[in-house]
């Protein structure tokens, strides 16, 4: 990548800058509304949604013999709830659907994240 060009998250960066200062008409506003878009800014944040279907802890060796017809079992039961997590962090749990061709989730709960803080 060319050091003159910019990310992904410097632009959307860049856009959230033109959002507060179009949003705040004089200087004497710039703390009210930059306090009051801060969560309009936070809800364009991208984050990475994922399901753990679980996880298995292995030596090394164990890990070197591993070939495609190897099955490793996980620390969970089968047809117990999945962990949803947001960039790492476990937000909650769900179930594996169909959704069209693709698979989805079902979320049964979320226990990790608080929506409320976010709300305009």
């Amino acid at each position: 990548m060319n050091l003159t060009e910019k990310t992904s998250v410097e632009t959307l960066l860049d856009d959230m800058a033109e959002d507060v200062v179009v949003n705040q008409p004089s200087a004497d506003a710039a703390n009210t509304g930059l306090r009051r878009n801060i969560p309009e800014m936070m809800r364009k944040i991208p984050v990475t949604l994922t399901l753990e279907v679980g996880s298995a802890r292995v030596s090394l060796q164990e890990l070197m013999s591993i070939a495609p017809d190897s099955v490793l079992e996980l620390d969970r039961l089968a047809g117990e709830p999945l962990v949803i997590k947001v960039n790492g962090t476990p937000i909650g749990r769900a179930e594996v659907v169909v959704a069209g061709e693709n698979y989805g989730l079902k979320v049964i709960d979320l226990d990790g994240l608080n929506l409320d803080l976010m709300a305009p």
